[in-house]
């Protein structure tokens, strides 16, 4: 679905290039500006600083005079404002809001398919109905850092979304809350996969545990823990204690040197 975030009236050059970052790292990329303090804001040297490598969306944002203008080609509009006591668009958090709204956007393309069905005489391309749609897409308005949106700006929106804060500090960052709309937005679309940043450890086989076991039943021997004339159960109880760790094959590698120590120690001792 295309999605767009719209900056109206913003009056810090930082958090122009704050929203980019915030877009950007939630693999969003169309930021249309309307009507900000500064003309020049997208070439401002704290709107690249503040970007910190997001240039490509500074790049490709588009400033415009007026919301309507910002709006074009878009369908449903969030607000993130409270809305008027008396008046306006349902309040709803984020991730609510995109559940429904991706229910409803699936069922509708569902219905669409059937009815293309039911009346062709050939396959449907189902997938006309959920690009129209898709084409429509959906845009986040955010406010001035001073003023937040105007009424008549929040009315025209389907929804105003509001992000549950701490209720005695429910202040957002401008950027701050674009991060927030941009990952429940992403999440609900799907999301990114997690990356490990660090390589898997490989797993211990049967094998490299027993041999670890049986250099500790020598080495417990040795400095006078293990009874070898009346093992009882100690080598089967730590057997199951270490296939419940299941140990990587560099921790069996850190037990055997930990058994090779104590070997060392009892035989100094003796001497």
């Amino acid at each position: 679905m295309k999605t767009r975030f719209v900056l109206i009236h913003t009056s810090h050059a930082g958090n122009v290039g704050a929203t980019a970052r915030a877009m950007k790292t939630m693999g969003f990329g169309d930021l249309v500006l309307v009507a900000p303090r500064w003309p020049n804001v997208l070439r401002r040297e704290e709107t690249i600083q503040r970007a910190s490598g997001a240039l490509d969306v500074l790049e490709n944002a588009r400033i415009v005079a007026t919301l309507d203008e910002a709006l074009d080609g878009v369908s449903h509009l969030c607000a993130t404002a409270m809305t008027p006591r008396d008046f306006g668009p349902p309040t709803v958090t984020p991730r609510a809001h995109f559940e429904s709204l991706l229910k409803s956007e699936l069922l509708t393309h569902t219905e669409q398919a059937i009815e293309a069905k039911n009346t062709s005489s050939f396959a449907p391309d189902v997938s006309a109905p959920a690009a129209s749609s898709a084409e429509a897409g959906i845009a986040f308005l955010f406010g001035s850092e001073r003023f937040g949106m105007a009424n008549e700006d929040v009315y025209r929106c389907h929804v105003a979304l509001s992000i549950p804060t701490n209720p005695q500090f429910s202040s957002l960052n401008l950027g701050a809350a674009v991060q927030l709309i941009a990952y429940e937005w992403r999440q609900a679309l799907g999301g990114f996969p997690v990356h490990s940043s660090t390589p898997p450890a490989q797993q211990a086989d049967a094998q490299q545990v027993a041999g670890m076991l049986s250099h500790w039943e020598q080495a417990l021997a040795a400095i006078g823990f293990l009874d070898p004339d009346a093992p009882k159960k100690l080598m089967p109880r730590l057997n199951q204690m270490f296939n419940r760790a299941q140990p990587t094959q560099e921790e069996i590698h850190i037990l055997r040197g930990v058994a090779k120590a104590m070997l060392q120690t009892a035989a100094q001792a003796k001497h």
